[in-house]
């Protein structure tokens, strides 16, 4: 008689989501791209969130450097989740609660921000050549690691209320961008505020006026975004161009 171990060994015949080879192979990254978009979205369902104010900088700026950048990043996310409806309890949606890439840095000091005052946070790490890990202070249960850099921006506007941007390289220029973008174009609720810290810095490394100089951009491209030189003026900047905060009751 015979055996049947050729057809037990065969690759064909693991179950498909338990075969690593298969579930990792080029005919399913639609799939995986799914599966992140999901994974994360039912972690941030069950803890109530709501919305996010979103806080993007370097992974390179260290705490103690004489810049003040971490530690205006945690001041601010301190003001942010006292105020704005982070803390509020699972029964109740969780609004503007920090998101960061869940990384060193500025990331770090928004998430460490966050756990001064007992909110939740979040942090949207990403696989890089040079591995990223997580920063000690994002909620473990809302610290997802994403592949796909497109998944991972997809999830940073979907409930993003609020963008704060400290100053970082390409990285953070290309999320501010992006997001940029999606205001100009009317893909994102117009009434999503943005605030660039440290108005020295960006009026250095960006000429904004220029674009509207040589006709690439509309005058009132340039209202999209605003600028702030102290945590509280970040608060109060997004306050202002229409952040929304939960009333309290009782």
């Amino acid at each position: 008689m015979i055996d049947n171990k050729a057809q037990m060994a065969s690759p064909a015949y693991r179950i498909a989501a338990l075969d690593q080879d298969f579930v990792l192979g080029d005919t399913t990254r639609g799939v995986r791209f799914q599966l992140e978009y999901q994974k994360a979205e039912e972690y941030l369902r069950k803890w109530g969130v709501a919305s996010t104010v979103v806080v993007f900088g370097s992974a390179r700026v260290r705490e103690g450097d004489k810049r003040g950048w971490y530690e205006a990043a945690r001041a601010f996310a301190r003001i942010v989740s006292k105020s704005g409806g982070a803390l509020h309890s699972h029964s109740a949606p969780r609004r503007n609660v920090i998101a960061t890439g869940g990384g060193p840095g500025i990331m770090e000091a928004a998430n460490r921000g966050a756990h001064d005052v007992g909110a939740p946070s979040i942090g949207y790490n990403i696989t890089l050549p040079h591995e990223q890990e997580p920063n000690a202070y994002s909620t473990p249960e809302l610290t997802f690691r994403f592949h796909y850099f497109a998944m991972r921006k997809m999830h940073f506007a979907m409930r993003a209320d609020a963008l704060v941007v400290f100053p970082g390289g390409f990285g953070t220029l290309d999320e501010l961008f992006e997001i940029l973008t999606l205001r100009q174009t009317n893909k994102m609720d117009d009434a999503v505020p943005i605030v660039l810290y440290d108005s020295i810095f960006w009026h250095k490394t960006i000429n904004f006026r220029r674009f509207v100089d040589e006709g690439l951009c509309g005058e009132a491209d340039l209202d999209l975004f605003a600028f702030a030189d102290t945590p509280e003026e970040a608060w109060q900047g997004l306050l202002a161009r229409g952040l929304k905060i939960p009333e309290h009751k009782g």
